[in-house]
């Protein structure tokens, strides 16, 4: 009875690691670091049907691809990007919104960059 009652302990403490080690690296937690900080981060996801967040200068943008056909290819056809918070946008100027802009069609291009912090 002593070994199952050590058994059963053992497990809670390697889930609750386990949990511990899950939050740490999830990416909502870095989407709000990097805003914080107001750097550049962009968080994709190799399922086309879910939504990405980018943030720049402290403003958290999210947005949709669209699939469709090119040249008997599937692809991204389309993006919609809208901010959170519009709010947030204050100070921001046209050039600003061209250097995210830029930098997004970067990552877009080198697949390996997706979700690091530029």
């Amino acid at each position: 009875m002593i070994w199952l009652l050590r058994f059963v302990l053992l497990f809670f403490i390697i889930f609750l690691f386990y949990l511990g080690v899950k939050l740490l690296f999830q990416s909502s937690r870095k989407l709000e670091s990097a805003r914080k900080h107001k750097r550049f981060l962009f968080i994709d996801h190799n399922d086309v049907r879910r939504n990405f967040q980018l943030t720049y200068k402290g403003a958290v943008f999210s947005g949709e691809k669209y699939m469709g056909t090119v040249n008997n290819t599937f692809d991204v056809v389309s993006i919609s990007i809208w901010p959170e918070n519009t709010a947030s946008l204050k100070g921001m100027v046209k050039d600003d919104f061209f250097i995210w802009i830029k930098k997004y069609l970067n990552i877009i291009r080198t697949p390996k960059l997706i979700g690091k912090v530029l």
